[in-house]
């Protein structure tokens, strides 16, 4: 009767990668977005400024420009 030899630091190392595996999964899927999604909702944000920018009456006054002449 022979049993089968195991070295149990590898075994307690190889259990840690697959739960830090599994919270990185986990964590991609609840915060994770995609490099495009990220550009895309970059280029609407700086649309949607640039659109607000543009209806406005007058510009508002520099930190430089506080009044004094």
């Amino acid at each position: 009767m022979s049993a089968e030899i195991i070295n149990l630091r590898m075994v307690r190392k190889q259990k840690q990668r697959q739960d830090k595996d599994k919270a990185a999964e986990d964590n991609r899927r609840k915060f994770g977005r995609s490099k495009s999604e990220r550009e895309a909702a970059r280029r609407r944000r700086d649309d949607l400024e640039k659109q607000v920018d543009s209806h406005l009456l007058d510009t508002p006054p520099t930190p430089d420009d506080n009044g004094a002449a």
